[in-house]
């Protein structure tokens, strides 16, 4: 697999003709207000390309405003969620490189030379990643892309930048060999990222500086985004590489086991007496090992390279 950091300051200037055709995606809900001026930004950096605005059935005029702006417009006839939408323009898209933008404004088009470019330069996913102080308008939530940043790394044995980045571009072909495994609703980022480092894609990933949100978070809001986050985690291990998580938990549930043999040697001074603690710590080490190897296996499947 390959990963490199691409300067965005000091690579050279990206031509506004690239040697592909190009589909901007722009997932949106209920964005009327601002998406005419999205799109007008977007096509006044990529004049030549095609951009696609998916409507996930907003109850304004989203979609009025954006073919008015110049976009082509696909809608859902029932909220489906931002992945649903961004899987419906990958497979829409006409171009043969797919740059996803948010309909929200917070992703700087002058960005898009430097993330095109990489692409041009043979990577298969350019990320515009957010430098760590951006990552999010609250500690906790720069946080929770750090540490997801860390476990992706150790998942994929490569280094990752920014996994919820959404602000990318992709081959479309490459990315469509695992559309399958994208969500409907959220981590479509972290799963796309993941799997084309997987399958030994070659990742890029831009540095850029991201725009904070105002406004602080409820704790029922903040909850949430908890429950969310530990689902994010659960996915990426049993999808990317279930064994590096399970192997290590298994040899803590061995060396447990043999803790409470010795621990019960000691008190009663018996070495035949297997104490229960023992033997339920060395039966589960052994299922759960047994349920990585298996996972992983899985897992190997799903990224094999098909023209490999």
């Amino acid at each position: 697999m390959s990963a490199e950091v691409i300067d965005a300051v000091q690579a050279p200037a990206a031509p506004r003709r690239y040697p592909f055709t190009v589909t901007v995606v722009i997932p949106a809900y209920n964005e009327g207000h601002g998406i005419a001026a999205v799109v007008g930004r977007v096509r006044e950096a990529l004049p030549e390309a095609e951009v696609l605005v998916v409507d996930d059935a907003s109850a304004d005029d989203t979609a009025a405003r954006a073919a008015e702006a110049g976009a082509r417009v696909e809608r859902h006839p029932a909220n489906r969620g931002n992945g649903a939408a961004v899987k419906t323009g990958i497979r829409r898209a006409s171009g043969e490189v797919v740059l996803l933008m948010d309909a929200d404004g917070q992703m700087d088009p002058r960005y898009i030379p430097a993330i095109l470019g990489g692409v041009a330069d043979g990577h298969d996913m350019v990320v515009g990643a957010r430098t760590r102080e951006t990552q999010g308008d609250t500690l906790a939530r720069r946080l929770g892309n750090r540490a997801l940043d860390a476990l992706g790394a150790y998942l994929v044995e490569g280094e990752v930048r920014d996994l919820t980045s959404g602000y990318r571009a992709m081959r479309r072909d490459v990315i469509m060999e695992f559309i399958h495994l994208l969500p409907n609703r959220y981590s479509y980022p972290t799963t796309s990222t993941l799997a084309l480092l997987k399958a030994g894609y070659g990742v890029g990933f831009v540095t850029i500086e991201g725009r904070r949100r105002g406004g602080g978070q409820s704790g029922q809001k903040l909850a949430r985004n908890g429950v969310r986050f530990g689902l994010i985690i659960l996915r990426m291990i049993s999808l990317f590489s279930p064994l590096r998580v399970y192997f290590p938990l298994s040899v803590a549930m061995f060396a447990l086991s043999l803790l409470a043999y010795l621990a019960s040697v000691a008190v009663s001074g018996v070495w035949l007496k297997i104490p229960n603690a023992t033997a339920a710590l060395f039966v589960g080490g052994i299922i759960v090992f047994m349920f990585g190897l298996l996972a992983e296996q899985i897992a190997a499947l799903r990224f094999q390279r098909r023209d490999q």
